[in-house]
């Protein structure tokens, strides 16, 4: 019969609880603006299976990353591209509003969180102008825009269809120029989002966005990828240290808080997810040469994953909601480069299914004693394969 009182029960009540994944984060140590160069930021790793028990991590710099991998492995990165999804507007009544684009459902028809939104019902209409200057002082080609526009400084205009309940937000049907989308104007009426921790940057947009970025899609970078530099890339292949990718658009799943008490009756909202062929190719191709798959990332992490979820890893297009905590049953991922999360995040739960949560958390404790940088501009941490398991 299971023991349902000793210390193993009371870290099992913890794992599922959301109070077991807080800690208590300085606030001068959440990164307001990012490493320069990139791959100067330091580097926590994780390499054996004592670490945050009997062994403390070991301290690098995101250069060194070759050295501590092996040829013959495979990083898995997630190629998206942050779109400038955050736009600012007003009713015409001149009352503002600010808009965050979350996803598109149909075309010019997009998903997306209204503040103040509790007013804008179905039929309301919103009223954008073309940004005289982009995020932190960069200009926006608006003169490209004229001959859509009769009007010097462009307009876009918004209708709700309808309310979202799973997110509070609201369907908005944009009105754009014939043979024109959305996508594109956002260069002109948009701003790339930061997250609301990040209040004192002077990041420029494309510091915000990993060197490999290729498929727009994203309102949120995936992090991790943010170290990388093309010459630490060109250094890691030339040590036979490959390189593939996968697509997540990073959206309100990966950042809508666990607002739940029990995190197993948390529900993921969906994010889109594209693992090519080549992609699986490559990762059955490197574990039968005995290589080792290192997701570069949580998003990474959940598109791997989310296309192995059948049981075997195939080629797949389309959404997931997939949700990692605790207990989940690994299938693709070997190891993990990631940042530091905040407290009881999916992504804090994510991490802790790979090592164990008290063991995250003691690691996360010398983290913050040692002053390492957190969340989305901070520091990084490499778990290697070594270090993977649940220590009891």
């Amino acid at each position: 019969m299971k023991d349902t009182s000793g210390p193993q029960a009371k870290d099992f009540e913890l794992d599922c609880s959301v109070a077991g994944y807080d800690y208590k984060l300085p606030p001068e140590l959440i990164a307001q603006n990012p490493a320069v160069p990139r791959d100067s930021s330091r580097l926590l790793v994780v390499n054996s299976p004592t670490t945050g028990t009997e062994a403390a991590p070991l301290h690098h710099i995101f250069h060194d990353l070759p050295a501590l991998l092996h040829s013959g492995d495979l990083l898995v990165m997630n190629n998206t591209k942050v779109i400038p999804a955050r736009l600012y507007g007003h009713k015409s009544t001149g009352a503002k509003i600010q808009v965050l684009l979350l996803e598109e459902r149909q075309y010019n028809c997009w998903l997306a969180l209204v503040k103040p939104g509790k007013s804008f019902k179905q039929g309301a209409k919103i009223i954008f102008e073309a940004r005289q200057l982009g995020i932190r002082g960069k200009g926006l080609g608006i003169g490209d825009w004229e001959d859509s526009y009769p009007v010097k400084r462009p307009q876009l205009t918004a209708t709700v269809l309808e309310t979202d309940a799973a997110t509070g937000g609201r369907l908005l049907q944009f009105d754009v120029p014939e043979g024109k989308s959305l996508v594109q104007l956002l260069e002109v009426f948009g701003e790339v989002p930061l997250p609301p921790y990040i209040t004192a940057s002077e990041a420029a947009d494309d510091q915000y966005q990993t060197v490999y970025a290729k498929q727009p899609g994203a309102i949120a970078a995936p992090t991790a990828g943010l170290h990388f530099t093309p010459e630490l890339l060109q250094k890691l292949r030339d040590r036979q240290i490959n390189q593939a990718f996968v697509t997540l658009h990073v959206g309100v799943g990966t950042f809508r808080p666990v607002e739940v008490e029990d995190v197993t009756t948390h529900h993921m909202h969906e994010e889109w997810i594209e693992v090519p062929r080549a992609t699986v190719e490559q990762i059955r191709a490197t574990k039968a040469a005995g290589g080792r798959i290192i997701a570069v990332g949580t998003t990474a992490v959940r598109a791997l994953e989310g296309a192995a979820k059948s049981g075997n890893l195939q080629p797949f297009c389309g959404k997931t909601d997939l949700f990692i905590y605790p207990g989940y049953q690994w299938r693709v991922v070997d190891g993990l480069i990631t940042n530091f999360h905040l407290p009881r995040s999916s992504l804090l739960m994510l991490v802790s299914a790979l090592i164990g949560r008290q063991r995250l958390l003691n690691i996360y404790n010398e983290a913050i004693a040692s002053g390492y940088r957190f969340y989305s501009f901070g520091d990084a941490m490499l778990i290697l394969p070594s270090a993977v398991g649940v220590r009891s």
